[in-house]
């Protein structure tokens, strides 16, 4: 379910947002350019699948990461490391050699 809830893009700039720092629903909607029952409707998605919890504060509803899903993502996402951290390597050396060049 995770990773069908971070393939929206809408989805995945909201959490790029929440890394900074916690969020209202007007301040989601204004950086984003989504609706407001758009923004909503995103946050819910992503509350429901435990990726952000939301605290009520006087007449808003502030939004934040929740760390433990994404350590269980990157969990399960270890044994697979191998397959990308070379070709990383690789790629570095090559702009390290255009560099000098």
């Amino acid at each position: 379910m995770t990773f069908e809830v971070l393939a929206e893009p809408h989805r995945r700039l909201i959490l790029d947002l929440l890394l900074e720092q916690p969020r209202s629903v007007g301040e989601l909607v204004e950086a984003t350019g989504l609706s407001q029952p758009g923004a909503s409707k995103h946050l819910r998605v992503l509350r429901e699948a435990g990726l952000v919890a939301v605290r009520p504060e006087a007449q808003r509803r502030w939004y934040e990461l929740r760390a433990e899903p994404f350590r269980e993502l990157a969990d399960w996402l270890e044994p697979y490391r191998w397959m990308w951290e070379d070709r990383l390597d690789r790629l570095g050396r090559y702009l390290d050699e255009e560099a000098s060049q």
